[in-house]
């Protein structure tokens, strides 16, 4: 069985306390698109949790996105505004609303290399 730390919210705590989040596929927050996300957010003095939520399409394929939670929605907005990404719902877009269901979407999978400023780094992207 897997422990917390103490200091870690669990998922539902996040989603409740934290509930405006934003949504990028899980390869565009890697290398040094983390720098830059954390760059941008410290330079704002923006708070952000993170989590990671399980993609699934009509079509079967899955990927993992990163969801950056956050407490004040005008934060969330200069996020997307910055980022781009999805506006993510925990209470509408998780399967029946769990905090750990899959996130179902719609239509065909896509993958995403280019988003705002981020890029997925040449070791992911075969």
């Amino acid at each position: 069985m897997v422990r917390r730390s103490r200091g870690i919210p669990t998922p539902t705590i996040i989603d409740r306390e934290m509930p405006h989040q934003v949504a990028l596929p899980d390869d565009l927050c890697t290398d040094c698109n983390y720098t830059l996300i954390m760059r941008f957010l410290g330079e704002r003095g923006i708070s952000c949790r993170t989590r990671a939520v399980i993609a699934v399409w009509d079509d079967g394929k899955q990927e993992q996105w990163r969801l950056h939670c956050f407490a004040d929605p005008a934060a969330a907005a200069a996020f997307l505004d910055h980022f781009g990404g999805i506006v993510f719902d925990p209470k509408r877009d998780r399967e029946n609303g769990r905090a750990r269901g899959a996130w179902r979407r719609q239509g065909a999978y896509e993958r995403i290399l280019e988003l705002g400023p981020l890029s997925v780094p040449e070791a992911l992207r075969n």
